[in-house]
């Protein structure tokens, strides 16, 4: 899906959009994504992680120094919360991909109906014009890998007992 938004000057910014729904509760999913740290957990691909400076995974400003496919990412969160469950972050250096004023928001919501979760990752950007389409179509293809990713890694771990 790409949605046109613009910035406050009015020039054209991309949207990449992926939204899925899980079978396991809403907190279940959170508590894999919440660490910034916890890429290496649930994102396959990615090797060694730290957050720098000594900061928590929980910590707005930490920065994400994660190896993906033998390239170094840095990240930074910029907006994290438990009880809306998500969290916002930024590229603190040169993006993997050609694109500029990057965010992007992870988002789990709880679907009362079945007890599951529905999950939307999406980022805002701008780039070359004559990109835009390549780029968004790119990034929505990653989010929808990683979250079928975190699905695996969530099948993989053992159900609950009920009480």
């Amino acid at each position: 899906m790409m949605a046109i938004r613009h910035d406050i000057r009015g020039a054209p910014v991309a949207k990449a959009y992926y939204s899925t729904v899980f079978e396991q509760p809403a907190g279940e999913v959170w508590k894999i994504i919440r660490d910034f740290n916890n890429y290496p957990v649930w994102v396959q691909g990615a090797g060694a992680s730290q957050i720098e400076d000594g900061k928590s995974g929980d910590t707005v400003g930490a920065v994400r120094n994660v190896l993906y496919r033998g390239r170094r990412i840095r990240q930074r969160l910029l907006a994290q919360s438990d009880v809306e469950r998500f969290q916002t972050y930024e590229f603190v250096d040169t993006p993997t991909l050609p694109v500029t004023d990057f965010s992007a928001i992870l988002r789990v919501t709880p679907v009362i109906d079945g007890d599951r979760a529905f999950i939307e990752w999406w980022a805002v950007f701008d780039c070359d014009p004559t990109r835009r389409v390549e780029l968004t179509r790119t990034l929505t293809g990653w989010f929808e890998t990683w979250l079928e990713s975190l699905r695996d890694e969530i099948a993989l771990r053992p159900v609950p007992a009920e009480i």
